[in-house]
């Protein structure tokens, strides 16, 4: 299946292709064009769009405060809650304002964009940032147990510990 979004991919664009490989569909293409171009060639490539707010036939896109991941979780009904407490982190990241529901979220977007500054294609980006969600994912797993309940992130780890 084929799959295409906006270029000059950073957060959301980076996890919804890693979260779509991952648990949705294994063998994915994913096509990243000039923004005004994307619906024309969706159509064309047969591909599905997703994260492009600018339109709003695009289903799989920022619904309110969230962001396109946890659409594609909602849409494509993955529940694991580590899943979903990583698409917090990922919104935070990723929809300024909303910093406030991971203390992860800064780091993530400072990763981001640090790659944005170094990869020189999206390929590359995705290829360079995949294993940073498959350690972020484990994290979350490791933070929330492994049991079906997810816990509050109300308070982050005290980190501070180790510099002492």
């Amino acid at each position: 299946m084929r799959w295409i979004t906006r270029q000059n991919v950073k957060v959301d664009r980076v996890a919804c292709p890693w979260l779509i490989k991952r648990f949705i569909d294994p063998r994915a293409e994913f096509l990243f064009v000039p923004e005004a171009e994307l619906l024309e060639k969706a159509r064309r490539e047969d591909a599905i769009p997703f994260d492009a707010a600018r339109f709003s036939e695009v289903r799989l896109n920022h619904r309110g405060e969230r962001c396109t991941f946890e659409a594609i979780l909602e849409d494509y009904n993955l529940t694991d809650p580590a899943l979903h407490r990583l698409g917090l982190i990922v919104r935070g990241a990723d929809v300024q304002g909303q910093e406030k529901y991971s203390p992860e979220s800064p780091g993530l977007r400072a990763i981001a964009q640090g790659f944005a500054l170094c990869a020189s294609s999206d390929e590359e980006r995705l290829t360079q940032e995949f294993p940073i969600y498959d350690a972020l994912l484990e994290y979350v797993r490791q933070h929330i147990g492994f049991d079906t309940r997810a816990r509050s992130a109300s308070s982050p780890p005290n980190l501070w510990r180790f510099f002492k």
